[in-house]
């Protein structure tokens, strides 16, 4: 930092030395000398205004989803700081790096001034990890440092609350500068991998079994060719969590979808009929969908400990990456006897796809839903990034989108959060510009903050090399978004029919609306041909059912004579 400046450009200087490219934020008095030190280095790092402080909260999760790096976002003590929430429990839940600043008009502590909180409660769970105040311009740069490698090792959200008073000062005389953790985008802080022993009984394990299952999490990507390879050497089938449905292929014949309350009855066969399971990188919520407890021997692998075991009862845990723990597996694993396994896979994998093709084209009025996200699947550009936003649409999404490799896709997992899909698009979109970005969302999600965010896209899509960003909202015209009406509601107390192609039009971009079922297949047609930003709107039955699949359950005997068996498993087989 030169003499002279202030402490605002000292923030800016470090925000520059960790490599964050832009800050999605909104202004206000409190982060004022902040946002000007920003707009004062021409766009490096970029100052993003949203409209909707939650919007600036999803937005660096969704940097963060996209890129592997660090999201930042910036928002002024009172309401809008309370509205970053959703977004840094969306990044803890799924375990994304985000730091948060916060400007503050006072010291940072409440003292019953306006709008004024105490951020340390107020943030202390979402970013339990790291919640601080500075209090003087001579800690500044040692706090901003902590929060980054904070939120890189633990992959988690992290706060700094900058007062006013701080900001405006004079920045210290320069310091030595302070190293920097940065490792390359999406890869983590160092090589870790089990035990030897650990691997060698793991091998045993795996090799020892007739029928296995492997369930893809998150966590298992860049480890995609070793997938592949573990996955033919055992003959085994695959399921994916949520999260994880974009790392494999999924049109490869032994690709069971997606596992668990918005999946398919494949995935449930697949678990249903294995004797091992190997976990990677899977941490998802649904673990009644996994084998009954001592139906399968099970190996986990995952970089965080914490996780290993937490959701499931696990004979050799893994931990460590997941592609040097795939390879050093591989490397103890000789040749494994064909087994009939795999055929008995890919015929509950032909059922299956027959049965939601056959769901996609049943008649509904006046346009099926899943129909809808089914004819995007054969368009996806090889290259495309998709968000997915929370409610019906991500069940037609898990179920109907088979992703090949090269897509990419993003949503909130762990607390499923409204209003999401949008933000997600916008910064995969300012990360890559030159990549096509698909939204998907439901009608509430993009009134909650889609309709005010669509101006962002507005005045910055010109910029785009590629400006292929297809927003598809799905109306339901129903009060809760979710696919479900209410019979007993009046038609006054359901969701407006709000004409969101037409807002898109007098926005500048294109809009297409859908209410017939062959107009479908043309309208991704014209809107991946179009030459700005394309919003889909499509009029949708809400009367569409989910049909839920149902957990695997074993055999009572086999439960009852497993002394491993839960009560709680116990109970509910018996009622």
């Amino acid at each position: 930092m030169t003499d002279g400046g202030t402490v605002a450009g000292l923030v800016v200087e470090r925000l520059t030395a960790w490599h964050v490219p832009r800050v999605f934020g909104r202004g206000g008095a409190a982060v004022a000398p902040l946002v000007e030190a920003l707009r004062a280095t021409g766009g490096e790092p970029a100052f993003v205004p949203v409209h909707q402080a939650e919007a600036a909260g999803f937005m660096a999760v969704g940097h963060a989803r996209c890129t592997g790096g660090v999201g930042v976002c910036l928002a002024a003590q009172g309401p809008d700081a309370v509205h970053l929430l959703n977004g840094l429990y969306d990044a803890k839940l799924d375990g994304r790096a985000v730091v948060a600043l916060i400007g503050a008009d006072g010291d940072g502590a409440a003292c019953g001034a306006r709008q004024e909180m105490e951020p340390t409660r107020l943030f202390g769970d979402a970013c339990s990890q790291f919640v601080r105040v500075a209090q003087h311009p001579d800690e500044v740069d040692a706090l901003l440092d902590r929060a980054f490698r904070t939120a890189v090792a633990t992959s988690s959200p992290v706060c700094l609350v900058l007062p006013r008073a701080v900001l405006t000062q004079p920045a210290p005389p320069a310091q030595p500068a302070a190293g920097v953790l940065n490792p390359p985008q999406g890869r983590p802080p160092a090589r870790v991998l089990p035990h030897e022993s650990d691997l060698n009984a793991a091998a045993g394990l795996l090799a020892a079994g007739s029928r296995t299952a492997v369930l893809v999490g998150q966590g298992a990507h860049g480890a995609e060719a070793e997938l592949l390879a573990i996955v033919d050497r055992l003959d085994a089938g695959v399921a994916a969590s949520l999260l994880g449905k974009p790392v494999l292929d999924e049109r490869l014949p032994f690709h069971t979808g997606v596992l668990g309350a918005v999946g398919s009855t494949a995935a449930v066969e697949l678990m249903a009929g294995c004797d091992t399971l190997l976990l990677v990188g899977a941490g998802d919520p649904w673990s009644d969908y996994y084998p009954v407890p001592g139906q399968a021997r099970v190996v986990q692998i995952d970089i965080d400990g914490r996780r290993v075991g937490d959701r499931y009862p696990v004979d050799v845990p893994l931990v460590g990456d997941a592609r040097e723990t795939l390879r050093a597996l591989l490397s103890r694993l000789g040749a494994v006897p064909a087994r009939d396994w795999r055929a008995e896979v890919e015929a509950s994998v032909d059922r299956w796809r027959a049965e939601i093709a056959a769901r996609a084209d049943a008649p509904a009025d006046p346009v099926n839903p899943q129909l809808v996200v089914r004819e995007l699947g054969p368009r996806l550009p090889r290259v495309a990034t998709l968000t997915v936003d929370a409610g019906s649409v991500t069940y037609w999404y898990a179920r109907h989108l088979l992703l090949p490799s090269g897509v990419t896709a993003h949503l909130s997992g762990g607390l499923g959060a409204v209003g999401c899909a949008v933000p997600y698009a916008i910064a995969a979109k300012l990360a890559a510009p030159h990549r096509p970005v698909l939204a998907l969302a439901g009608d509430a999600a993009m009134q909650l903050s889609g309709l005010a965010e669509l101006i962002t896209v507005a005045q910055r899509w010109p910029q785009w090399p590629d400006p292929r960003l297809v927003v598809l909202v799905l109306n339901y015209r129903d009060r809760a978004g979710t696919g479900v009406v209410d019979p007993l509601s009046a038609p006054a107390d359901r969701m407006p029919d709000v004409p969101y192609a037409g807002w898109a039009r007098l926005l500048g971009l294109h809009g297409i609306r859908v209410d017939r079922p062959e107009l479908v297949g043309s309208a991704w047609d014209e809107a991946l041909a179009a030459d700005r930003p394309t919003l889909i709107e499509a009029v949708v039955d809400a009367r569409v059912p989910h049909d839920v699949p149902e957990p695997p359950l074993a055999d009572l005997r086999d439960v009852m004579a497993d002394g491993r068996a839960s009560r709680l498993i116990q109970e509910r087989m018996l009622g």
